[in-house]
């Protein structure tokens, strides 16, 4: 897998701790500062495309001022919504109780997203790198982070559990946005329960719900995460025909598995985008419900 080696050296690059976060023993890289502005921009895209449309509509009734402590109890949901929602059951404390630097970083962010003037609507030359970039910022929660919640931790019956590790991709990576949406958050209104899209007909198939699982499982399993993953990886290896009889399958580098496993989102999201964006030659698109979410989740707002 030679021509993964450029993908895994752009990882190790943007995932090195850089100045002047070093400087007070803080270890975030461009990966976390690129992500976060990115996803704070995005929520500032859907507040204000849902705004417009419900003003469009309804007038200003209902309407709230906006505010800021909301804009950021919005992006602290979507960071450790999941985490909050999967911790207890792995009897781990979420990051957010054992360290502010997360939670204060993400708000700093969202701070400043909101002093900027205006931002533009999402349309598809800017979001087709950018869903380059989400393949590779997701990669690093579902492969980096996820895992070893469950991989590490002290009681042998969860570290073991397959069932477990994806369950656990499939609420932390999912559960922030299923909150905000079902608080309607981002709505220009007065907080009240929504059906997420999630629930909606139709919302098994958003991207993020099935890539989330599918892809921790795909570096699981090529990594040997757990025994299940191991004896899965030389079973598959042995029916391919792709292994020598009688020698073990070996496991893959992880570095190597992230790459492959952020080329897999890279094009995944990627593909979406043009499918989500297919006018975009006649007007640009405007904003989606959800980051990474498919496009027929926009009525739901």
């Amino acid at each position: 897998m030679a021509f993964l080696s450029p993908v895994a050296g752009i990882f190790n690059y943007v995932l090195e701790p850089i100045a002047p976060f070093t400087w007070f023993d803080l270890r975030i890289s461009t990966l976390d500062i690129v992500a976060a502005f990115r996803l704070c921009l995005v929520l500032r895209q859907i507040r204000e495309d849902l705004y417009r449309k419900h003003v469009k509509q309804h007038g200003h009734t209902s309407v709230e001022a906006r505010s800021f402590v909301r804009s950021a109890s919005t992006a602290l949901t979507v960071v450790f919504g999941g985490e909050a929602l999967a911790c207890p059951y792995l009897v781990l404390s979420p990051s957010f109780m054992v360290s502010g630097i997360g939670p204060m970083f993400y708000t700093m962010i969202q701070g400043i997203v909101d002093l900027v003037p205006a931002v533009p609507e999402m349309f598809f030359a800017m979001e087709l790198p950018l869903s380059i970039f989400d393949g590779f910022s997701r990669t690093f929660l579902l492969c980096d982070l996820i895992p070893p919640m469950v991989t590490a931790n002290s009681s042998p019956a969860i570290s073991t559990s397959p069932w477990t590790l994806l369950v656990t991709s499939l609420v932390t990576a999912n559960g922030g946005f299923f909150l905000t949406n079902l608080f309607s958050f981002m709505n220009p209104t007065p907080l009240a329960l929504q059906t997420p899209p999630e629930l909606q007909a139709y919302g098994w198939t958003t991207a993020d719900l099935w890539c989330a699982p599918l892809v921790t499982g795909i570096y699981a399993l090529l990594t040997h995460a757990q025994p299940f993953w191991a004896d899965s990886h030389g079973l598959l290896t042995e029916l391919l025909g792709l292994g020598v009889q009688g020698k073990p399958v070996e496991p893959v580098d992880p570095e190597t598995a992230r790459a492959f496993c952020a080329l897999l989102l890279a094009c995944l999201f990627s593909g979406r985008t043009v499918k989500n964006f297919t006018n975009y030659f006649d007007r640009p698109v405007g904003v989606i419900q959800k980051n990474f979410k498919k496009e027929p989740k926009l009525k739901t707002q």
